[in-house]
């Protein structure tokens, strides 16, 4: 603790105990005083409670001070004051206040400023951040242009129900080609698994309810045409020599059968039917990488009632239908042949 915060809070008038622990659960105590007064609609007493231990350098109250003049709450909507507040407890590292103030910035126009903040977000799960920076790089703006990556974030930035990155998603695979979107989609399910919480395990948890109030999504980070890169000329890789043959050797593996070409016909399987348009992309995604020739079909993804169905085609004939379930279903996932 530091002395400048101490004579800060006894200016302040409040009566504290001189051990680190007393200091601390006194603060705690009364930001929950304010977080309470807030919830009952209170919000200028809960501005008058937070304020002092804010300017006396409690990190929880100076996030709900940057809550409160985000939103209006209590004070006068303030923009430039919310970001000040957010960037103090931010440096002390709390881990909301840095998700906001990477927002707030951007939406207020200092996108360079804000960038950085933005990626710690992202790399969190803050869906609004994961697309702004998805965004971001596949335009190459403010970073290098990351196809992968891109198609990553904006992916788990859908999945998490952000409308945008799902019609973001539908733009994106115009561009980027099949095994980059695949990239991607591996990408993402790694994201997953390393993103995390926006609310630090040992950050006090003495913050206003105020998370479901969240700025209206981002509509300046649209996804303007792009012209894909040249492939690279792929080099020559001499072919590896024959193992001898052992005696006896086992028969290689019958190969597998060609799936049927795409045609004009009134065929079509059906892959799944899911609540989110978001995971019938991403099977698609994934059942492309392992079916040998699926790629060549067309996906429609059709939405109504609440309902999604992934289906390909089209094809000639129910026999041809049926083959292609069959491969589909070797790889894992449930198929019906469908006359259209």
């Amino acid at each position: 603790m530091s002395m400048k915060r101490i004579w800060g809070m006894l200016a302040a008038g409040t009566m504290l105990s001189l051990t680190p622990f007393g200091l601390a659960g006194a603060a705690r105590a009364d930001v929950k005083m304010g977080v309470d007064a807030w919830q009952q609609g209170d919000y200028a007493k809960a501005v008058a409670t937070w304020q002092p231990l804010a300017q006396a350098g409690d990190p929880d109250a100076q996030f709900n001070m940057g809550q409160a003049y985000k939103l209006g709450r209590g004070v006068k909507a303030d923009p430039a004051a919310a970001i000040d507040w957010y960037r103090k407890a931010a440096k002390q590292g709390h881990s909301r206040a840095e998700d906001n103030l990477g927002l707030l910035m951007f939406q207020q126009g200092d996108r360079a400023g804000a960038f950085p903040y933005l990626q710690h977000a992202a790399e969190r799960g803050e869906p609004r951040a994961q697309y702004i920076v998805g965004t971001a790089l596949f335009n190459g703006d403010l970073t290098a242009k990351n196809w992968v990556r891109a198609y990553a974030l904006m992916t788990r930035a859908s999945e998490s129900g952000l409308a945008q990155a799902t019609a973001s998603l539908r733009q994106m695979d115009k561009y980027i080609p099949q095994d980059q979107r695949n990239d991607g989609i591996a990408m993402a399910r790694s994201i997953g698994r390393q993103e995390k919480p926006g609310l630090a395990v040992d950050e006090p948890r003495q913050t206003a309810p105020v998370s479901r109030d969240a700025p209206k999504p981002i509509r300046s980070a649209q996804l303007p045409p792009s012209t894909p890169p040249k492939p690279k000329p792929v080099e020559a890789v001499p072919a590896p020599r024959p193992a001898p043959a052992k005696a006896a050797a086992a028969k290689p593996p019958a190969p597998k059968p060609a799936l049927p070409k795409a045609a004009n016909g009134g065929w079509r399987v059906q892959i799944g039917a899911f609540s989110a348009e978001a995971r019938a992309r991403t099977l698609w995604s994934q059942l492309s990488a392992k079916v040998s020739g699926l790629s060549g079909y067309q996906p429609y993804i059709l939405t109504s009632g609440g309902v999604t169905r992934l289906q390909a085609g089209p094809l000639a004939s129910s026999a041809d239908a049926s083959k292609l379930c069959g491969a589909i279903k070797a790889a894992g996932a449930d198929c019906m042949p469908k006359k259209m």
